[in-house]
């Protein structure tokens, strides 16, 4: 576990300098142009990727939120990263024998502003709330169909809309063990969501939820995340912390 914290704080290093001024210039730097940065510093650093880097970009234009991604089908320069959107990454490294699986999020100020609109922060607080109730609820012998029936019973009734899809993580990046959830079917999974939980194994803690923000018009927002975690004697635990904080980038 030493060994594993050391890799996903590289991951975590990553993600810190690509949501950076150093990367992205507002109003210039496409989303396309971002992930190929993120490319070639696996390159220069010698590491893998076990899948596609890309980023998501939620922006309110027009009294509507609109939902982009790198690399999908576009006009003009929707992939322009513009000052007021909402970012998203996911990436996941192999580094070592061992794979990292991470999905944190930005927002990019206007020119005036030091902080994310209020909403946007509320949203990725109730996003951490649904972290903190899935992870509450890894017990040895349970099945990961145990763990997402009780976990999006729980967000419910605490008035969260929220997707939960974790997965095994390790030597691949969708390893070997039980998964809670799946993104496209909310429901208890047959095969893999019947297998049980043991001690001593790593998940990627994967969900999103969907929060209206009072600044975007009370839009839905979607705000995802995916942390690393190692469930041991003393509960699930992230490997090496989470995102609390919506990066800035001025």
């Amino acid at each position: 576990m030493s060994l594993y914290r050391h890799i996903c704080g590289v991951a975590h290093d990553l993600i810190a300098e690509y949501f950076s001024n150093k990367v992205i210039i507002p109003d210039v730097t496409t989303t396309d142009e971002a992930c190929s940065w993120l490319g070639q510093k696996f390159v220069e650093l010698g590491l893998g990727s076990w899948f596609g880097t890309y980023i998501t970009t939620q922006r309110y234009a027009d009294g509507k939120v609109k939902f982009l991604r790198s690399g999908s089908p576009g006009s003009g320069n929707e992939n322009v990263i513009r000052r007021g959107d909402l970012i998203h990454c996911d990436v996941g490294i192999v580094y070592l024998g061992l794979c990292t699986d991470n999905q944190q999020n930005a927002y990019v100020c206007r020119i005036g502003e030091n902080d994310a609109p209020e909403g946007l922060k509320e949203a990725l607080r109730r996003a951490n709330r649904v972290q903190d109730i899935s992870m509450n609820e890894f017990q040895e012998g349970k099945t990961g169909n145990d763990v997402f029936l009780v976990s999006i019973e729980k967000t419910k009734k605490e008035g969260l809309n929220a997707s939960i899809y974790a997965h095994p993580l390790g030597y691949h990046g969708h390893a070997a063990g039980p998964f809670i959830g799946f993104i496209s079917r909310q429901e208890p999974t047959p095969g893999v969501g019947e297998y049980p939980i043991y001690l001593n194994t790593c998940y990627s803690i994967e969900l999103h939820v969907m929060t209206k923000v009072p600044e975007w018009g009370n839009q839905e927002v979607r705000m995802a995340l995916e942390e690393d975690s190692v469930f041991a004697i003393d509960g699930c635990k992230f490997i090496d912390g989470r995102q609390t904080r919506l990066f800035l980038i001025h």
